[in-house]
């Protein structure tokens, strides 16, 4: 038997520490050795909920489940684990210091078989250093940063050649994140999230709801979007009743101002927005109002419901995040042609251009409404195996597969710049894993802010959006 008692002390309430660990996935988030947490038993947790964990050991990664055995509310968590040639008993109790502080205890004994038992007195020491980087990694998480990620030289570099910079996009570049840990609860607050019926969408609203946030799903199609509301309470075992659905295909000026509406009179005040809802189309067509449709569902429609939302988010101060993509570093914005329709039409080209224009109307809301307490931050999520990408993309998908991010590792950044209050000051910037980054890197793609102005009042001219006063 290996036997392990390490202590740690966190600036946070056993309440916060339990609530934290209870839902024992998020594992993935602190322990080094753990590449990916998946709580097989759905909704809340509670004594027999079970957590597939994958872990990286001896070279290779090996599947363990976890299954909770006691609970005790903000004092302790039992658990037993079982995998290949290992099983173990473990328990992390919580005791509060006067000072308000928290001792986390963790204590395991871990019983190895079989070619492990073997080598049990060779691994004991290498199980003591798991279990001390483990216990480190789950300080680091529960301790809530003020100040958000700067950009090194050597990330700035490699965005400036664009070829270096390319593994940062796949799987490589989350799981050499420092911090991936969502510790910083969103109760009491809204968080309406596009596109929420798969892949990005619908990791990011899981997480919110996981974090305590009342979300709000936006799809176009009713079936899926029952489905997606099943899978995050599932997922973040939320009070069904938090997990709102809105149906609205933001295709259509006239049904996504409505949606904005709706949504205004439903929540007076909105403290979250993720415009996620995107698409890339292969063949040129004209939307009923006459947008391109890429120009339409990446730009025109998150225009039209932040724009149609201002009060309730104005009301929150809240935080606009705003999905874009790699793929703008290879366009500039075409102000003269918009709707791409003076030039031979590449569904590739017209969706990062309007990408583009979504990062340059990020930072002109910021400059415009800034001031009134909102905060306005575009993201790339990285390169992500996600059914649109699939579907749109299916010769990238096919190379790149391998080394694609899951749409979990997707959604971290835009989970961190809703949540952490490290990000509560971050305005106007383009970021991908929590750290921002340049804009624009090849020539003649940066977008002046006289030019973003245009597109503003190019967007309120053409769609009708008064307005408001806000800012």
């Amino acid at each position: 038997m290996i036997r392990l008692h390490e202590t740690v002390r966190v600036a946070r309430s056993p309440a916060d520490c339990y609530r934290y660990l209870a839902d024992f996935s998020t594992c993935e988030q602190w322990d080094p050795g753990v590449y990916r947490a998946r709580k097989r038993t759905p909704g809340a947790p509670a004594v027999g909920s079970e957590f597939d964990v994958t872990v990286q050991m001896f070279g290779r990664r090996t599947t363990l489940t976890y299954r909770i055995t006691e609970l005790a509310p903000d004092q302790h968590i039992a658990l037993e684990m079982r995998g290949p040639g290992l099983t173990s008993v473990e328990t992390i109790r919580f005791e509060e210091s006067p000072a308000g502080d928290t001792t986390i205890d963790y204590r395991a004994d871990f019983s190895l078989s079989g070619v492990l038992r073997v080598s049990e007195l060779a691994l004991k020491p290498v199980f003591k250093r798991m279990g001390r980087k483990a216990v480190a990694g789950l300080a680091s998480a529960l301790t809530i940063d003020t100040e958000a990620p700067r950009q090194g030289w050597v990330s700035y570099a490699a965005d400036r050649s664009l070829l270096l910079a390319a593994p940062a996009f796949t799987e490589r570049g989350y799981l050499a994140l420092d911090d991936k840990a969502h510790s910083e609860f969103m109760d009491e607050r809204v968080a309406v999230v596009t596109g929420a019926t798969s892949g990005i969408g619908e990791a990011i609203a899981a997480e919110y709801a996981r974090l305590g946030a009342t979300v709000v799903l936006v799809g176009r199609d009713t079936g899926k979007l029952a489905a997606s509301r099943k899978h995050v309470h599932d997922f973040a075992g939320q009070a069904i009743e938090r997990i709102h659905t809105e149906q609205a295909d933001l295709l259509d000026v006239a049904a996504t101002r409505a949606l904005g509406e709706r949504l205004t009179a439903r929540f007076p005040k909105i403290d979250v927005l993720v415009n996620n809802a995107g698409a890339l189309f292969h063949e040129h067509a004209l939307t009923g109002d006459g947008f391109e449709r890429s120009l339409a569902i990446n730009l025109v429609a998150p225009f039209v419901l932040t724009e149609t939302l201002l009060p309730a988010l104005a009301a929150a101060k809240a935080r606009v995040i705003n999905m874009s993509s790699g793929g703008m570093y290879l366009q500039p914005l075409v102000l003269d042609d918009l709707n791409f329709e003076n030039e031979t039409f590449s569904g590739n080209k017209a969706y990062a251009r309007a990408k583009r224009g979504l990062v340059a109307l990020t930072r002109h809301w910021a400059r415009r409404y800034g001031d009134a307490g909102l905060h306005f931050n575009a993201m790339h999520p990285g390169w992500v195996a996600t059914p649109g990408v699939t579907e749109s993309l299916p010769g990238f998908d096919k190379v790149m597969g391998r080394v694609l991010r899951d749409a979990r590792m997707g959604a971290d950044t835009a989970v961190w710049l809703g949540s952490a209050r490290a990000a509560r000051n971050c305005q106007g910037q383009f970021f991908l894993d929590r750290t921002p980054h340049p804009t624009a890197v090849l020539p003649n793609t940066a977008v002046r802010p006289s030019e973003a102005q245009t597109l503003y009042g190019w967007l309120r001219n053409e769609t009708g959006i008064e307005v408001h006063g806000v800012g």
